[in-house]
């Protein structure tokens, strides 16, 4: 049960005697709205670099050493309607630690002073911190050009929706960024600040009472929650959205997006993750063995669920002369899925596999918090790793093929070094 430190920022204990470190993660949730992403990731990174009382990347870091070689990253999102800024950081649990300390409390000041005391006066940040990481942030939005696959899944991504936030990443964009001030900057960091929905997650092998007693010392004040549903969906269109783009290019991508009924933890969340593991989520999925390596028409093949949004991408990289055979093929691997056409042991494979999938995802302190947080968001609740595992054991085939019934593919784009019509 989550304890409120104030309205609206909610401190999570997960107890674990499994790790020697103590795992802390601070998420900061907004509902997307233009120029969200590329402001707040701007943010992220500017709290990376320095605060007022360490002014200088060395003294930033120096710190850090002397918590015991603590970590400190931060990371943006989205999930659904919210964009969502996360500030982590690992630290030495005291009972590894031969000496008296409490790593958690100079841990908690040290986030304290990151949040509270940017390195900022008051009409903006540090200029030279600021200018830089613009710079910064302005050639890794270029970068992206430059990473076919990565462009490709983009561009999809803007034809799968209409809502301009939902087409944009998570990042943001590089036109956004170049209308991005620096007062403007801090004073949206402050809002952010003042105004998001907080959650903050502790874990490791902690006592409950002390972890409280040492977050309520972070200076958070009382923040009005909104009631803008998580989840977002667009329904799908007929026919279907193409587009195709020339470049410079000796591997062809083809990708194409679907519209699911898979929701987090939805009625049909477990058979839509059978599903996927199936048609394109592992190595013995139908996309993979029939587009991949029975047909070679493709040098990768595999699909992705983002359960927030309720869409599906497939992701090829091919040679351009083969689209239409790869169109084919792959609308003929959900056909097959919708009738029914996958063996036993396929079916079996597939649940044995995501099972191992979440038992592994528990070595990692990091994806334990992420999918609490998941489950928070989308329930207010968390199920149970037993439980996870308990319902996809349950998924029957039938499940999967009415799952698959209400796949519509939506929308496709292909990066070709050929000639396009």
């Amino acid at each position: 049960m989550a304890i409120n430190l104030a309205k609206g920022v909610h401190l999570h204990v997960l107890p674990t005697k499994k790790y020697k470190t103590i795992q802390l993660s601070i998420k900061f949730k907004t509902p997307l709205k233009d120029g969200t992403a590329t402001k707040r990731t701007m943010a992220a990174n500017l709290l990376e670099i320095n605060s007022k009382h360490y002014p200088t990347q060395t003294a930033f870091r120096t710190k850090l050493s002397e918590l015991y070689g603590a970590g400190f990253g931060t990371n943006v999102s989205k999930k659904g309607n919210y964009h969502i800024l996360s500030v982590g950081m690992t630290i030495v649990n005291d009972k590894f630690v031969n000496m008296e300390s409490n790593l958690l409390k100079e841990a908690v000041d040290f986030l304290n002073d990151i949040l509270f005391h940017p390195h900022a006066n008051d009409i903006g940040f540090d200029k030279a911190t600021f200018d830089r990481e613009k710079d910064k942030l302005a050639d890794d939005y270029d970068s992206l050009f430059d990473d076919k696959q990565t462009y490709a899944k983009l561009a999809l991504q803007r034809l799968m929706f209409e809502d301009k936030n939902q087409q944009l990443p998570s990042i943001g964009t590089k036109e956004e960024l170049m209308s991005i001030t620096n007062e403007t900057l801090l004073n949206d960091y402050q809002e952010m600040i003042k105004n998001d929905e907080i959650d903050i997650y502790v874990l490791g092998d902690v006592a409950k009472e002390k972890v409280v007693e040492v977050f309520k010392t972070l200076n958070f004040t009382d923040r009005d929650v909104g009631k803008v549903p998580v989840f977002y969906h667009e329904a799908a269109v007929s026919p279907a959205t193409e587009k195709a783009e020339r470049q410079e290019i000796t591997q062809a991508k083809y990708n194409l997006g679907y519209t699911t009924p898979i929701f987090y933890h939805g009625k049909q969340y477990y058979a839509g993750q059978v599903f996927n593991g199936l048609f394109g989520g592992y190595p013995h999925s139908k996309l993979f063995m029939n587009v991949r390596e029975k047909e070679s028409l493709a040098y990768y093949a595999s699909s992705s669920l983002n359960t927030f949004d309720g869409t599906m991408i497939v992701q090829t990289g091919i040679d351009s002369k083969e689209v239409e055979k790869v169109k084919t093929i792959v609308a003929q691997q959900l056909k097959d899925l919708q009738k029914g056409n996958f063996s036993q042991e396929d079916f079996e494979q597939t649940k044995s596999m995501l099972k191992n999938n979440v038992i592994q995802s528990e070595d990692n302190p990091g994806s334990i918090i992420e999918r609490v947080y998941a489950n928070h968001l989308a329930l207010g609740e968390v199920i149970d790793i037993q439980d996870w595992i308990s319902n996809i054991d349950r998924v029957t085939k039938e499940e999967v093929i009415a799952v698959a019934e209400q796949v519509q593919l939506k929308a496709t784009f292909f990066l070709t070094g050929g000639a396009t019509e």
